[in-house]
């Protein structure tokens, strides 16, 4: 029996889709991993260092289960996004175990939209970050640098997190933009022929 490796089938599109963006969007779920991997330990009340006197002395019963999802719910938006790259079959179109919807054609901005809203947010949400440790906002207190250092150095990839989302939606809206009369894609000249 051959051996199969799970693979997301990224850049099989009508249109070609820009090698950068390919590397953008395979490389999201690692950029966001570090800030995961960081939040992870919170959830057996280890603080990594972090010094909170408001904080409850016991963490209470869900926040196990809430950091664990939301590691879980960063990395599945992340690997989301790389829908923008994939076709999903023929013709860009909702996979078809999709309820309802699935085997329909995408239209372009119900993925835009969502995709530059998004990354609105988490550029609001994450870039604030260096305004923090230049003491314009508030941060967290570390009992030391090395803690403080080991947070800055987990949490300043997820800053690249919404620039590329809304990277990749400008990608896919350029790519998915309606052509022109006289520049129809080779692909559907050659359906028309055939």
């Amino acid at each position: 029996m051959p051996i199969t490796r799970f693979a997301l089938p990224l850049g099989d599109t009508e249109r070609p889709v820009p090698v950068w963006a390919l590397r953008l969007a395979r490389a999201l779920p690692f950029v966001v991993l570090p800030h995961c991997l960081w939040r992870l330990p919170f959830a057996v009340d280890f603080r990594m260092g972090m010094i909170d006197p408001e904080a409850p002395a016991a963490a209470p019963w869900w926040v196990p289960f809430y950091v664990v999802g939301l590691s879980v719910l960063t990395e599945a938006l992340a690997l989301l996004t790389t829908g923008l790259m994939s076709g999903w079959g023929e013709g860009e179109v909702v996979p078809r175990w999709v309820p309802f919807i699935g085997g329909r054609r995408v239209a372009p901005l119900a993925a835009v939209i969502p995709a530059v809203l998004g990354g609105l947010v988490l550029v609001a949400m994450f870039d604030l970050y260096p305004l923090a440790w230049a003491g314009v906002l508030p941060e967290a207190g570390y009992s030391n640098g090395w803690w403080m250092a080991l947070a800055r150095v987990c949490i300043s990839p997820a800053m690249l997190w919404g620039p590329i989302v809304l990277a990749l939606a400008w990608a896919y809206y350029r790519r998915r933009r309606p052509a022109s009369a006289g520049s129809a894609p080779a692909t559907r000249a050659n359906h028309a022929d055939g």
